[in-house]
């Protein structure tokens, strides 16, 4: 996906022991790499849960970025922490962007998209949105069941979404 739509910057978000390979377009200082698991609760044991300080770092990340290349952003599946990342640096670029035209074009995008409530709900204080941004994600409900990991584009800034397969 870096390559292809010609990446410079990544968000990747990923439990501890995922290891991966950073494309070798993009630099590593233009790489943030934030580990935690997939979940909605205070972690336990070596569960690791999101919390601000993740949230903050992916808004200081996106509004650090220059926009002149796509904003590649990943977890393993990406269902849930990535889109939640994604709503989040889309409205810390943007934000006059409307929650629920965010939101429902990151569905139209991706059907299985299931946004972490933990991180959308802590994005939702650190960029004020008044509980917009929970709410228009709740009223979307869980995403249809995904049994592979299928890319999307979303457009941050008019928050059109564009399917990876059509463009």
């Amino acid at each position: 996906m870096a390559a292809k739509h010609h990446c410079t910057r990544m968000i990747s978000l990923m439990a501890g022991g995922h290891d991966f390979h950073r494309p070798g377009l993009i630099a590593a200082e233009d790489h943030l790499v934030l580990h935690m698991n997939d979940i909605a609760f205070k972690g336990t044991g070596d569960l690791i849960a999101p919390d601000a300080r993740h949230v903050d770092q992916i808004i200081a990340f996106a509004r650090a970025w220059d926009r002149k290349t796509p904003l590649l952003i990943h977890c393993w599946m990406g269902v849930s922490r990535s889109p939640a990342a994604a709503l989040i640096a889309a409205l810390a670029v943007n934000p006059d962007l409307d929650e629920s035209a965010l939101v429902t074009a990151l569905r139209s995008a991706s059907p299985s998209a299931t946004p972490n409530r933990r991180l959308v709900g802590l994005a939702d204080q650190r960029l004020e949105r008044g509980n917009r941004l929970t709410e228009a994600v709740r009223m979307i409900g869980r995403g249809a069941d995904c049994g592979e990991n299928l890319p999307f584009l979303l457009n941050f800034d008019a928050g059109e979404a564009l399917n990876s397969d059509t463009k």
